[in-house]
């Protein structure tokens, strides 16, 4: 396998087997994680409730009466040790449409600025300025200019992490409130570190928010039309591309939404990690191309 250092095993209580691929965050631990977890699930172990792949690390959920634990860890390491990570993923890229600077995340913000590191700005503005940035504008243009990895999907119903798919020295980065808020709009794009999500539904959260989509990602009525396979839309591996667009078309798409036939542009796209550790400016565009 690519990493060579072993997993690290603990216990969770009496029902949980958590592994840390890795103590650094990056696409070799995460197809590293990908790949036990899929030669886990082969074995389809009688007792083993769930399996959930996140950033460097995965949890296993058993039921103790079914399997034992110490059973479950040996034919896990044995699953680890036959493992081959695969190089390329067959996936899919997604176009989330955005409305940037928006009045909902705004009138937010304005109400818990005594819990963010500058209270005189917005969170756009602080994000542009401690990335070097010119403006709000230059921080969108960086924002959606190259594609995002969903690494893991999870904290509340359907929502996914994701890191943007460029160098190291490129990667976006904003700390997050200094306390968490008490309330954050519904499918807010938000940003914490490195790694930015979408707010699934609406509720408490500690990450700078930029702005909203119309396109929900978590819904148990599955009324719409890619969300009928399942209610939670995004899965790790996903490719997401960002799309700004103004009021008038978020509005639009509200009513499309609201009248069950708003879509998103979705289309399948293999991924090569080799090829993006070999080329992380070109090989992206590459993979947006797949949307034109």
């Amino acid at each position: 396998m690519a990493e060579s250092s072993p997993i690290r095993y603990s216990f969770g209580g009496d029902e949980h087997l958590f592994a840390e691929v890795s103590e650094s965050m990056s696409l070799e631990a995460f197809f590293k994680g990908m790949a036990v977890t899929r030669a886990v699930e082969r074995l389809a172990l009688d007792g083993v409730l769930d399996v959930c792949l996140a950033n460097a690390s995965f949890q296993i959920r058993f039921d103790p009466d079914r399997i034992a634990p110490h059973v479950l860890l040996d034919a896990v390491q044995s699953a680890e040790a036959q493992a081959v990570a695969e190089r390329i993923l067959h996936t899919r890229i997604i176009e989330i449409p955005v409305l940037y600077n928006d009045p909902w995340t705004l009138e937010t913000l304005m109400r818990f600025r005594d819990r963010h590191q500058d209270p005189s700005g917005t969170d756009l503005e602080y994000a542009a300025r401690i990335n070097g940035l010119a403006d709000v504008e230059a921080f969108i243009a960086a924002h959606s200019g190259a594609p995002w990895f969903v690494s893991m999907v999870g904290f509340v119903a359907g929502l996914p992490f994701m890191f943007q798919m460029v160098e190291r020295e490129r990667q976006l980065q904003v700390p997050k409130y200094l306390r968490p808020r008490t309330d954050t709009p519904k499918l807010t794009l938000g940003h914490g570190g490195c790694f930015g999500c979408i707010y699934s539904v609406r509720g408490a959260g500690g990450y700078q928010m930029f702005g909203v989509t119309p396109a929900p990602i978590y819904d148990p009525a599955q009324q719409l039309a890619y969300l009928k396979e399942h209610m939670v839309f995004f899965r790790p591996g996903d490719i997401v591309q960002f799309k700004a667009m103004d009021r008038e078309a978020y509005d639009v798409a509200i009513a499309q939404v609201e009248a069950g036939s708003f879509d998103l542009r979705i289309r399948p796209v293999e991924f090569s990690l080799d090829a993006f550790l070999a080329d992380p400016v070109g090989y992206p565009k590459s993979l947006q191309e797949a949307l034109a």
